[in-house]
């Protein structure tokens, strides 16, 4: 490596939340991820490490999808 190239060093916090929708997989982690947004700054990926769902007569009513959530920490 170039010893006058700047290397760019983060430090990230990681979080888990869970985000639900009656709509789908999809609308859950969106929703997780909206919601983070409020009071988190510097978000730069999500990992989906779980999903279930509620049944109510024989169909899917409401999905959970639980998300890890990295973010850079302010300096």
């Amino acid at each position: 490596m170039d010893a006058l190239v700047p290397r760019m060093v983060l430090v990230l916090e990681v979080i888990e939340i869970t985000g639900s929708s009656k709509t789908s997989i999809e609308d859950a982690v969106e929703n997780a991820i909206t919601h983070a947004s409020k009071t988190v700054r510097g978000m730069r990926w999500f990992e989906v490490t779980e999903s279930r769902g509620d049944i109510t007569d024989g169909k899917v009513d409401h999905w959970q999808v639980t998300v890890k959530i990295g973010f850079t920490l302010d300096k």
